[in-house]
C-alpha cells in the first residue's frame, strides 16, 4: 500500500497516510506537534434574503449584518471568545487555537502549552506553534520530513 500525503485532522494520526493540515474553502486545520489544532476565522456578511443561521456560542439565531464562521460553525461576533481571556476573537486575528476542547486566542494557547514534542529525525523541541508533518506516531519539523533513502526532503502536493 503507498502512502500519500493528505489533508487530515490531528484526530486522524493513526491513518495510514501523512498529515499537514485540513483544508476547503470555508476554514483550514494546522495540525501542531501537540495535537492541536489553529483554525482560520472567516467573517461573512449575512445575505439580506439567506435563512437566518443559529449561532454555535448562544444557540440564537444570528440577525446581525456580519457573522463569524470557525471550527465549521457559525457565530456572532460577540459569541467566538478565548475560553481564558474572554476576548473576541474575531478582533485579534483571524486564527484561533484548539486544545482540551478550549478555544483559545494565541497568546492564551501559548502561556498555557507553550513548547512541546520532538522531531522524530533530528531530536529537537518543536514549539507548540509550528507547523509539522506527522507519519503515523511520529512527529517532523517540515525540514525534517525527508525520504530515509535519499535524503529528499518531501513537500505537500
Amino acid at each position: 500500500m503507498a502512502l500519500s500525503l493528505s489533508w487530515s485532522q490531528s484526530k486522524e494520526e493513526g491513518a495510514d497516510s501523512f498529515s499537514l493540515f485540513v483544508g476547503n474553502e470555508d476554514f483550514v486545520v494546522l495540525t501542531r506537534a501537540d495535537g492541536s489544532a489553529v483554525l482560520s476565522i472567516q467573517m461573512l456578511t449575512v445575505q439580506p434574503d439567506a435563512k437566518p443561521k443559529g449561532c454555535a456560542g448562544c444557540n440564537r439565531k444570528i440577525k446581525d449584518r456580519y457573522l463569524l464562521k470557525a471550527l465549521d460553525k457559525y457565530w456572532h461576533e460577540d459569541c467566538l471568545k478565548c475560553a481564558c481571556c474572554d476576548c473576541r476573537l474575531g478582533e485579534v486575528g483571524s486564527t484561533l487555537y484548539t486544545k482540551a476542547n478550549l478555544i483559545l486566542c494565541r497568546r492564551d494557547y501559548l502561556r498555557l502549552f507553550g513548547v512541546t514534542g520532538n522531531c522524530a529525525a533530528c531530536s529537537k523541541l518543536i514549539p507548540a506553534f509550528e507547523m509539522v508533518m506527522r507519519a503515523k506516531e511520529n512527529v517532523y519539523h517540515l525540514d525534517c520530513f525527508a525520504c530515509q533513502l535519499c535524503n529528499q526532503r518531501l513537500s505537500r502536493i
